[in-house]
Parts: structure tokens; C-alpha cells; sequence
């Protein structure tokens, strides 16, 4: 056991984070482990590689993302923006080098090799960008005379042509979001928010009409007689399949013939060899980690930590909503993982920066003024204010 009258880093970083949050996603990395041992094997063995090669690899990134969030966790809100904006900036760099230097999957140019690892640099920029547009707006409700709100556009601007060139219209939309939703917190008037809508509207109405790849996916969305729909259909019937308590582990049929079921897919598999008691399950633990932040932010009297926290919390629970909503055939396909649960280490290690930096801004802080002296932390270990 760990006392709290103990003077140390660490003890003071347990008795300050919430570690219903934290155990929240420590079982949804768990989950992701024994789901991905149970959706990857068919897709390794079909492409020639060991059937447990995608379950071995998601083990070992899972190393490098519990370091990742428990060290941020340990950061403060000032230290938290200052890692954000150098993560930002290299990652939008890299970002851009992908248009010219990355390896094209699928149509795609979304990954870039560096010292011989595959990284995809935009799934970083996500959280290190929801910091500084939510420091930004904090900075909008505190000085007028600051153009934060322009600011917070123009790398709105600089990021959506980006995304858009690879192309990723989920990681577009995804971040639009979120950017709309603290736009909206910081107090915007309506006529902006109208405004904005209206632009995000015709262009998704010109992306259908001028971008075939997108035209394809809301015909197939709208009329799945119009092409090919094999993924999509077969996700929804492994839900009608597995019932409420599944076919069993192993007992799946879906992870056959699906080629991305250990990763866009992997909650499909998880309803037919697990049933959908599970896949609630997983749902109660994502909407668990989002009401939680966001109680904390409603909670919180610091503009940046609360639109920080909000826009984290969103940024998690829309990722995890798009990709659940798209198994089950409610919106159109977006590529887009299953945080913690499906494959891919840019997209667990980047989830996992993003949650660190979240359990750092719920940390809790109390006034040590308040408690007795035996259970003060010294000053070298009182979280920096803001």
C-alpha cells in the first residue's frame, strides 16, 4: 500500500489521479489484448505471416503506450501545452511529408517511415491539437484584445487540407468536431457557430460530388445495392449471430472472411464470439471515461484545463462512436480504429498521450492549506498551476 503521508513523486501522482478513470483504461487495454487475439489470426494466416504476428505486435505496443500515459499523467497544465505545441508542429510537418514521402495503402498516403517504423503522424496531431485550440479559446475568455480565436482558426485551416490531400475524411471530420464543440464552449455567438456549420456542410456536400472515394461511400451508405458492401454487411450479421452471449471464443466466422477484423472491424468480431452483453460493456467503459472527464471539466474553474479536458473527452468518445456506429451500418465507413481495441501502434500510443495528458488535467488539487501539516506535500511536489 502506498501512505499519503508519504514524500514522493509518485505517491503524490496516486493520490491525485483518478484511478477510476485510469482502471477504466487499463480494461480497455486489456480487452483490446484478448479481442485482438481473438480477431487477428484469419488475417495474418491469409497474408502469409504467423497467426499470432497482429496479436504479438498490439502486446508490444501496449509497452510503449502504458509509458506514454503514465509519464504525461505526471506532467502540469503548463508543461502539458508546452509538449503539445512541439508535438503539434513536428507532427504537422510530418504530416505534410506524408503527401509527398509516405507509402500510399489503399489509396492513401497516410504513413511515413522513420528509422524504419511505420508512423502515421496525423493520429498525434489530434490530442497536441485539441491542447493548443483549447488554450487558445481559454485565452479568448481572459483577454479580449487577443486574437486567440483567430488563431485557433488558422490552425484549424492549416490542419483540414492536410488531412483532406491524403485523403482522410474520418480524421477531418473527427477534428472539425471537436474544434466546433470548444468553439461553442468559449462562448461564441450563434451566428458564428451557424456560420462555420454552414461551410463544414458544403463541404462535405463538394466532397461528394467532386471526390469519387467519398461518393462512393455515401452511395454505398444510402443504397447498398449500388457496390460493394461485403465488409459492412457481414459486421452487421455477426451481431444477429453471436446474440447476447456469443458463439464463444473462437467460434466466430466473421474474422474469416473480414481483411480488416482485427482492426476497423474488430467490435464486429467481439459481438459474434462474445455476444452483445460485451460490446455494452465496452460501451458503459467508453461513455464511463467521457462523463467522468466531463463531470471534471464542469467541475473545474481554470478555462484551459476545463475546454482541455472537454475537448480530450470528446475527442475519445467520438473516435470510439464513429468507429462503433460504422459496424453497425448507421454511418458511412470511416476508417477510423477502435480506441485501445483495434490494431495499430500509431493510433494506441497516440490514445495513450492523449488519456495521459487527461488523467494529468484531473488530477486532483487540493488546498494544502487545509489539511494538516504531516500530510502537506512540499513544494517540489504541489501539481503547478496553471
Amino acid at each position: 500500500m502506498i501512505s499519503r503521508v508519504e514524500r514522493t513523486r509518485f505517491a503524490a501522482w496516486w493520490w491525485t489521479v483518478d484511478r477510476l478513470m485510469l482502471g477504466a483504461i487499463a480494461v480497455l487495454m486489456l480487452a483490446g489484448i484478448v479481442l485482438s487475439l481473438a480477431a487477428s489470426p484469419p488475417v495474418a494466416t491469409r497474408i502469409g505471416l504467423d497467426a499470432f504476428y497482429f496479436a504479438n505486435r498490439h502486446a508490444m505496443f501496449l509497452v510503449p503506450a502504458v509509458v506514454v500515459m503514465i509519464a504525461t499523467s505526471f506532467l502540469s497544465p503548463r508543461s502539458i501545452r508546452r509538449v503539445a505545441l512541439v508535438v503539434f508542429a513536428v507532427c504537422l510537418v510530418l504530416t505534410a511529408m506524408t503527401l509527398v514521402f509516405g507509402a500510399e495503402v489503399k489509396g492513401a498516403r497516410r504513413w511515413i517511415v522513420l528509422a524504419g517504423i511505420t508512423v502515421q503522424p496525423s493520429e498525434f496531431l489530434k490530442p497536441a491539437f485539441v491542447i493548443l485550440i483549447s488554450w487558445l479559446f481559454a485565452e479568448s475568455t481572459k483577454k479580449a484584445d487577443m486574437p486567440a480565436n483567430t488563431i485557433a482558426l488558422a490552425l484549424l485551416l492549416a490542419v483540414i487540407p492536410l488531412l483532406m490531400l491524403q485523403p482522410d475524411f474520418g480524421q477531418t471530420m473527427l477534428i472539425s468536431l471537436v474544434w466546433g464543440a470548444l468553439f461553442f464552449m468559449a462562448g461564441m455567438r450563434f451566428v458564428w457557430i451557424a456560420g462555420l456549420g454552414g461551410v463544414a456542410f458544403a463541404g462535405l456536400v463538394g466532397a461528394y460530388y467532386f471526390v469519387p472515394h467519398v461518393t462512393a461511400r455515401i452511395q454505398r451508405f444510402r443504397d447498398p445495392s449500388s457496390g460493394d458492401t461485403f465488409q459492412v454487411t457481414n459486421a452487421m450479421e455477426s451481431f444477429v449471430r453471436g446474440g447476447w452471449f456469443g458463439r464463444g471464443p473462437g467460434e466466430g466466422t466473421v474474422k474469416q472472411v473480414l481483411p480488416d477484423s482485427h482492426a476497423d472491424f474488430v467490435f464486429a468480431v467481439a459481438a459474434e464470439e462474445f455476444g452483445i452483453v460485451l460490446c455494452l460493456a465496452l460501451v458503459a467503459l467508453f461513455a464511463f471515461v467521457v462523463i467522468r472527464a466531463l463531470m471534471h471539466a464542469m467541475r473545474d474553474h481554470d478555462p484551459f484545463t476545463r475546454f482541455a479536458t472537454a475537448g480530450l473527452a470528446m475527442l475519445f468518445g467520438t473516435q470510439s462512436a464513429i468507429n462503433m456506429a460504422v459496424n453497425l451500418h448507421l454511418i458511412p465507413a470511416k476508417g477510423m480504429t477502435l480506441p485501445f481495441i483495434s490494431y495499430g501502434g500509431s493510433s494506441m500510443i497516440s490514445l495513450a498521450y492523449g488519456m495521459g495528458m487527461l488523467l494529468a488535467l484531473t488530477r486532483g488539487r487540493p488546498r494544502t492549506a487545509m489539511l494538516p501539516p504531516e500530510e502537506r506535500l512540499p513544494p517540489e511536489m504541489a501539481p503547478e498551476a496553471t
